[in-house]
């Protein structure tokens, strides 16, 4: 990283300083970028990654051109490529870290984050060596998606999920869901309260069938909207894309404090 490009909080009382701009970027303010798909057709609700008033920060949004949600979750040799390209636009405007808005973005994680000199997590699967740390050795991690047949070895292996993690974490799929599996059919419209109940009921399944859960992690981009709901029945942590995103804009963007003592 060039170490002569400012950064930092810039306010009234530090603007005296001199500041160098990145060749050829001509926006700023953007400390996330995400990558999302663009061939899709579903509701894009508040608490959804690409919606933007979602978040209580500037997020830039760019698509990955050219590819389909059956093409990244089939890791089609092109998808490499054009993730790569959409992250390469992201760092020239000045982003400080980067995103995706699909867990299964995850399949390329190693690769993206050595490609670039500023965090790369394309995945809310990426904090699940985390969550982990947290949790009691008996207690186990339950992971909604929205579909378990694309939760590869690679897509683990990139994330950081061992072997021995995966013994400990619990799958439920929505891809079958009577509304939210919109989100893979593409059918444009839902009754929003019924897709909440879709993925709420499949986290209360969780819990159920397993007493020893002792967090929920959503791997979807489309179930951040219903986290709260999702908390508020089974009164455990839940882990989302929201959170990844949160945990590393306040790393990137760091304000000085003030205050009286």
């Amino acid at each position: 990283m060039d170490k002569s490009i400012r950064y930092g909080f810039l306010n009234s009382q530090n603007d005296g300083i001199h500041i160098k701009m990145k060749k050829n970027q001509n926006i700023a303010g953007y400390p996330i970028g995400i990558v999302y798909i663009e061939d899709v057709y579903y509701p894009i609700v508040p608490g959804n990654v690409v919606n933007a008033s979602t978040y209580p920060f500037p997020v830039r949004m760019l698509p990955v051109k050219n590819i389909n949600c059956d093409e990244l979750f089939a890791c089609d040799d092109k998808v490499g490529g054009s993730i790569k390209e959409a992250c390469e636009q992201l760092v020239k405007e000045g982003v400080r870290a980067i995103s995706g808005a699909c867990g299964f973005f995850g399949n390329y994680q190693k690769e993206m984050s050595e490609l670039f000199d500023v965090p790369v997590a394309l995945s809310s699967l990426v904090q699940v060596p985390w969550i982990f740390t947290m949790l009691k050795p008996s207690q186990k991690l339950a992971i909604l998606t929205a579909d378990e047949k694309s939760i590869t070895k690679r897509l683990l292996d990139n994330c950081g999920i061992s072997d021995e993690m995966l013994k400990r974490i619990v799958i439920k799929d929505l891809a079958s869901s009577e509304n939210f599996s919109c989100v893979i059919k593409n059918w444009g419209e839902w009754d929003n309260d019924l897709a909440r109940k879709d993925v709420v009921g499949k986290a209360i399944e969780a819990t159920t069938e397993n007493n020893d859960i002792g967090a929920i992690l959503l791997e979807c981009s489309d179930m951040p909207p219903y986290a709260a709901s999702i908390q508020a029945e089974v009164g455990l942590p839940v882990f989302d894309f929201i959170t990844l995103i949160k945990w590393m804009h306040s790393a990137v963007s760091q304000k000085p404090y003030d205050g009286f003592i």
